[in-house]
């Protein structure tokens, strides 16, 4: 199983026994926690092994996005991810906030940008990958921690972006520290892209905010940028 699956099956048993403890004292039937227990550990079972915990992944979200904080940690990686796209000329289809937008597009992550990668994924395919192609694609992937760690000065979000970073680099033959000096140099990239737009980043993460169009989000980002 996973973490979050065995985090939520420990924090339901303590509360199962709490409330056996408790259950002589309020009259709480013992049937309850007993069913509440297979409960619990059915829906973690499942969700391992048939949702690849896509239903645990959706509770912790909704859970999370009571706390605003949350919601602008999001906001805010994605962001980065977005402007970065843009300035390095790649189109930006679409982009979601939500664990749950995110599943409904195939992709995994709190959130996500969706960019048109078909030149990227077609040379990848016939194993003839430009290295200019790449670097732009993988400072795209750094940028949405770049953009956490400018703003919160640490990075909570990030996991999918270093595993395909990883996949990619790993793939193609470099070795752990060919891949530690380039994800340093790609957040590099990313980090200099982003404090020279500074301007266009904060209003592109105002335009997120409100939900607004992709071409909303480029007219936010082309009012303010530097970066032509």
């Amino acid at each position: 199983m996973s973490q979050n699956s065995l985090n939520l099956i420990a924090i339901s048993v303590f509360l199962i026994t709490f409330s056996i403890l408790l259950g002589p004292l309020i009259h709480l039937s013992p049937t309850i926690p007993a069913l509440t227990t297979f409960a619990v550990l059915a829906v973690a079972t499942v969700d391992t092994l048939n949702w690849q915990n896509k239903g645990m992944r959706l509770i912790q979200d909704w859970i999370a996005n009571f706390s605003p904080q949350h919601r602008q940690r999001i906001i805010h990686h994605e962001a980065g991810h977005f402007l970065v796209a843009h300035l390095l000329e790649f189109q930006v289809l679409d982009y979601t906030l939500t664990v749950w937008d995110t599943l409904k597009q195939n992709q995994s992550g709190q959130g996500g940008v969706t960019i048109e990668e078909h030149q990227f994924t077609s040379q990848l395919k016939q194993a003839n990958l430009n290295t200019h192609i790449l670097d732009r694609y993988c400072t795209i992937w750094m940028a949405g921690i770049v953009a956490e760690e400018l703003v919160f000065n640490d990075a909570v979000g990030g996991l999918d972006d270093r595993q395909k970073l990883a996949a990619i680099l790993q793939g193609l033959g470099f070795s752990e520290l060919a891949y530690t000096q380039k994800k340093r140099f790609y957040a590099l990239q990313a980090k200099n892209l982003i404090q020279e737009n500074w301007s266009a980043y904060q209003a592109l993460v105002r335009a997120m905010s409100l939900g607004l169009s992709v071409s909303a989000c480029i007219e936010a980002i082309e009012t303010y940028s530097t970066t032509r």
